[in-house]
C-alpha cells in the first residue's frame, strides 16, 4: 500500500496559482493553504501556523463536547481562540530552553453552559488531554524520504 492509500494521508502539492498557494488533500476533504500578501503569497488560505492552530483548536473543542456528553455535562459551546509567537527563551520561567527562541501557542478556552466549578476545572483539564495537545508536548521525530 503506497502512502497516498493509506487512511490518515494528508498529501500536499502546489495547486498551480500563486506562487505558495499549496492544495491539500486529506481522504475526500480538499483545500487551500497559502502565505499572506505581506509574505508574498495569494492569502489563498490559511497559511501553516494557522492550520497548526486549527489542528489544536478543533482537537481542543471536540475532546472537551466528547467528555461532556459522555459525562452528561451539560456544556452548550466550547469557543477555543489560538495564537502563536515566537518569544525569547530568557522571558519564559516555566521552559527548559534558556537560550535563542521558543514558539509560545496562547490557547483561550470559553466554555458556555450551566456548568458547576467543577466542572468547568474538569473540562479544562480533559483539554490538556487532546490528542493534537498530546502530540505537540511529546517528542516528535519527523522522517523525511525523497520518493
Amino acid at each position: 500500500m503506497s502512502i497516498e492509500e493509506q487512511p490518515g494521508t494528508v498529501i500536499v502539492t502546489d495547486a498551480g496559482a500563486g506562487r505558495y498557494t499549496q492544495r491539500i488533500t486529506a481522504g475526500k476533504h480538499v483545500l487551500l493553504a497559502d502565505e499572506p500578501l505581506t509574505s508574498g503569497g495569494d492569502d489563498a488560505g490559511p497559511n501553516p501556523y494557522d492550520l497548526l492552530l486549527s489542528a489544536l483548536g478543533t482537537c481542543t473543542a471536540m475532546t472537551v463536547r466528547m467528555y461532556a456528553e459522555r459525562k452528561q455535562i451539560p456544556l452548550t459551546r466550547t469557543t477555543v481562540r489560538l495564537r502563536h509567537d515566537r518569544i525569547h527563551a530568557q522571558d519564559c520561567e516555566d521552559c527548559e530552553t534558556e537560550r535563542g527562541m521558543i514558539s509560545e501557542i496562547t490557547r483561550d478556552i470559553h466554555l458556555e453552559g450551566e456548568l458547576t466549578d467543577d466542572q468547568r476545572r474538569r473540562l479544562m483539564e480533559i483539554a490538556d488531554r487532546c490528542p493534537v495537545h498530546r502530540t505537540l508536548t511529546s517528542e516528535i521525530k519527523i522522517r523525511t524520504r525523497s520518493v
